[in-house]
Formats: C-alpha cells, sequence, structure tokens
C-alpha cells in the first residue's frame, strides 16, 4: 500500500503550468518536459495555444528544456495544439501506460530521470511518470467542462490528495 501512495504523490503541486519555477526543476537535473494538454495547457474546448502559454513555451526553451506535449486525446486536437506550440506530440497516448510516456521521452531526447511530467490528473499523469522514476508536477485543472468519467474520477483524486496533504507528502 506504500508502493501505491508513492506512485500517486507529485514532486510538486502548484496552481497552475506559470507558478513552475525553472530552477526546481534544473536543480533536479530536469532537461526535458511532458506537458499534458487537457486542462493543464489550455481548456478542453480550446482549440489553439493562447499567446500567455507560447510566451511561456518559449520561456522553457530559453531556459534550456525541450518540451513534448503527451495526450489522451485524439490525433487531429493534439497535433493542430502541439503544431501552433512548435513542440512534438504524442496522441492517444492511454497514460498511465508506459509506452506513450517513452515514446514522449524518446522524441524529446531525455532519460526518464531527466524529465518532468507535468499535468492535471493523478491517476494519469502523476502516477504514469512516477512509475518511471520521473519528475511529477500536478496542477490545479483549468476551469471548463469536463467528461461524466473526468469528474467521478475528480472525486477521488481530490480523497487522494486530502490524504497526502494529511501526511505531509505535498509541497509546492
Amino acid at each position: 500500500m506504500q508502493r501505491l501512495w508513492r506512485l500517486l504523490t507529485p514532486r510538486f503541486v502548484v496552481p497552475s503550468i506559470y507558478a513552475i519555477r525553472w530552477d526546481d526543476l534544473r536543480d533536479l537535473g530536469v532537461r526535458g518536459l511532458v506537458l499534458d494538454l487537457d486542462n493543464t495547457l489550455a481548456r478542453r474546448d480550446q482549440p489553439l495555444p493562447d499567446e500567455t502559454l507560447r510566451r511561456w513555451l518559449d520561456e522553457a526553451r530559453q531556459q534550456g528544456f525541450s518540451a513534448c506535449i503527451l495526450s489522451n486525446n485524439l490525433e487531429h486536437r493534439v497535433q493542430l495544439f502541439a503544431q501552433a506550440c512548435g513542440v512534438p506530440a504524442v496522441h492517444a497516448a492511454t497514460k498511465p501506460r508506459r509506452r506513450a510516456f517513452l515514446r514522449a521521452l524518446q522524441t524529446i531526447g531525455v532519460e526518464p530521470a531527466q524529465a518532468a511530467v507535468i499535468g492535471d490528473q493523478i491517476f494519469t499523469d502523476v502516477l504514469g511518470g512516477n512509475r518511471l522514476g520521473m519528475v511529477t508536477v500536478l496542477v490545479t485543472p483549468l476551469p471548463g467542462k469536463e467528461f461524466v468519467g473526468t469528474r467521478l474520477v475528480r472525486l477521488v483524486e481530490r480523497w487522494v490528495l486530502r490524504h497526502l496533504a494529511r501526511r505531509g507528502a505535498l509541497r509546492s
């Protein structure tokens, strides 16, 4: 049971991608970013990145990080968004399966220990990243409509986060 809690515990919890401190990641040896798309980089109904996100991705590149979008969403949605961002992407990822994470890592040329996965879901992004030994960053989901299944998972996630917070396992 202790191993399960460890796999569900993010290294960092931040309110949004814009609160991520590059030095914190660099100090941990991170050189690559594996980025969730929906409700992390943009709302699910937002077809293209806004200017703020484009500037954030430019800053990440200037800071020496390479990036790849990793999404369970369909090819058209993911590729259109990724091309507008100027980053590669892996679609239909079936997170938290390892294979998709490994494809994203191969795309940006880093090992798992040199990468951070940044996403809004514990059972896909955090679990998948922790299984491979990546640095995991959980962000607060962007507001907007979610699938019914996602809303149900969010109930369990809130319980997990409360449990982790009581144990003092969460850090920002």
